[in-house]
């Protein structure tokens, strides 16, 4: 890959965690690690420092965790990185609350390193990291949704959705691309474009990932457990 290489900050209180995961990013032409923090404490000031493109966040961290350091790093910096979840448990509370907070998505620590750096890629560059399927069961574990769920703030902006934008917020809901949405709904890719960037405005959305969750905490999306 040309042009300059993706900056990556690397947050987690285990130390060989932290080594193997540098290993990895520096292997790449197009990758450099250019921080670490052994707490959730240090991540602001350390982007500040950094300026990285994206941040490689544990959720779990003894002082301040990783939802509140993506919390900060979103509301401090006005222009922040990206931020990608790594966790130990698929099914984890901490996820799911790391998402709400505005995080592009997350990966299991035991992901292979082609997984990882393909992630680390598609994120930097501004794309959701959406495994529906993994972000149902978080939803369903953290118990997301209820009678009332239609009265939150998320509900009442996705009240504000026409017909053809609550269709296509589902569809992504689903995992489609836009691509696929588009054969799906018999419309142009430039039309679904449009439709994705007016969902993700009027819900206030950052990304795809956290309009899926707000789609979830608002009701409008049930989550279902499997058989």
């Amino acid at each position: 890959m040309s042009g300059k290489p993706i900056r990556v900050v690397i947050a987690d209180d285990e130390r060989l965690v932290r080594l193997g995961l540098r290993v990895v990013i520096d292997s790449e032409p197009d990758l450099t690690v250019v921080g670490e923090a052994a707490d959730g404490s240090e991540v602001l000031p350390l982007v500040r420092e950094t300026a990285p493109d994206l941040v490689l966040m544990d959720v779990r961290m003894p002082q301040v965790d990783g939802i509140r350091a993506t919390e900060l790093i979103l509301a401090g910096l006005p222009e922040p990185p990206r931020i990608l979840v790594i966790t130990t448990f698929e099914h984890d509370d901490y996820v799911y609350q790391a998402l709400r907070a505005g995080a592009a998505g997350f990966l299991l620590k035991r992901t292979s390193a082609e997984e990882l750096v393909q992630a680390v890629r598609l994120v930097a560059r501004g794309d959701s990291l959406l495994f529906p399927a993994a972000i149902r069961e978080l939803a369903v574990h953290a118990a997301i949704g209820g009678p009332a769920a239609g009265q939150s703030t998320a509900g009442r902006a996705i009240g504000r959705l026409t017909d053809r934008e609550g269709q296509v917020l589902r569809l992504v809901a689903t995992g489609l691309t836009n691509g696929e949405i588009a054969a799906e709904l018999v419309l142009s890719p430039e039309t679904v474009k449009s439709h994705v960037a007016a969902v993700l405005s009027k819900l206030g959305a950052r990304d795809r990932t956290q309009a899926v969750i707000m789609a979830y905490e608002a009701g409008f999306v049930l989550p279902q457990k499997r058989a």
